[in-house]
């Protein structure tokens, strides 16, 4: 485990459009800004501009809602269309209230109103629009990865977060969605703690708290800086995505 950890915003990034080739954006930013990939490097990349980049943009005008919409939009005091679309990204709703629908989001996490933003994205006069979740955030993890190998012949690992909520607390924080060629938990069971302890259930969700880590940097309103190079973190490698981090439903105690 790393003593000293190192997270730089990349700065002067651009606003990113449906179709723009991310890892050209992310390879100019790094030059930029002074730096270049080194091998254990990971880059923690906000949803934001993968949905972007993917064209996950929807126009409400464009939504039906259906009757379950409808119904669920009185309760939450929401738009029907809005509503409409989180049943659509979701596999099931768990709880409701004025302002929030949690669901199941179909990739499998628990999210608030199924990660559909429409914060930092540009309006068409009379024509609201939202962005979704990307379709698969492990696959652009590492098409983002692969990407980024082949054009600095560096195989950086990849972490794409977003902003969640939490039970029990307030306020929210960073998450991986998406992971590529890192392990998202690591597992110490079998370990000794300091007092020589034998370590029954530790698993450090390293992803998570990398994706936190950066959301400092990020922030969540005007600050422009999507993309943060981690630097000393010394992940354990793997070829796997994010499912590691989603606790199985049976043992999901808040269900």
């Amino acid at each position: 485990m790393a003593a000293r950890l190192e997270l730089i915003a990349l700065g002067g990034f651009p606003l990113v459009q449906p179709g723009d080739d991310l890892v050209e954006l992310l390879t100019a930013a790094l030059a930029a800004n002074f730096l270049a990939l080194e091998e254990g490097d990971v880059l923690v990349i906000a949803q934001k501009i993968v949905s972007k980049a993917e064209g996950r943009y929807v126009r409400l005008a464009e939504v039906e809602p259906s009757a379950r919409a409808l119904a669920l939009a009185q309760e939450a005091h929401k738009d029907p269309r809005l509503v409409e679309l989180i049943l659509r990204e979701s596999r099931e709703v768990m709880r409701v209230r004025p302002g929030v629908i949690i669901v199941e989001h179909r990739n499998g996490y628990v999210h608030a109103n199924a990660g559909i933003d429409k914060s930092n994205i540009t309006h068409p006069e009379g024509d609201p629009r939202v962005l979704l979740l990307p379709l698969d955030p492990d696959a652009s993890a590492a098409a983002l990865r692969r990407g980024l190998a082949a054009r600095t012949g560096t195989t950086a690992q990849v972490i794409i977060n977003d902003s969640a909520g939490r039970a029990w607390r307030n306020g929210t924080v960073g998450i991986a969605i998406g992971t590529a060629g890192l392990e998202p938990v690591r597992d110490q069971v079998g370990e000794r703690d300091l007092c020589g302890n034998v370590l029954e259930v530790t698993q450090p969700a390293e992803a998570d708290e990398l994706a936190a880590a950066a959301s400092l940097l990020m922030g969540q309103a005007a600050e422009a800086r999507p993309v943060v190079l981690v630097r000393g973190a010394r992940l354990g490698r793997a070829e796997c995505g994010s499912g590691s981090l989603l606790r199985e439903r049976a043992m999901d105690l808040f269900r």
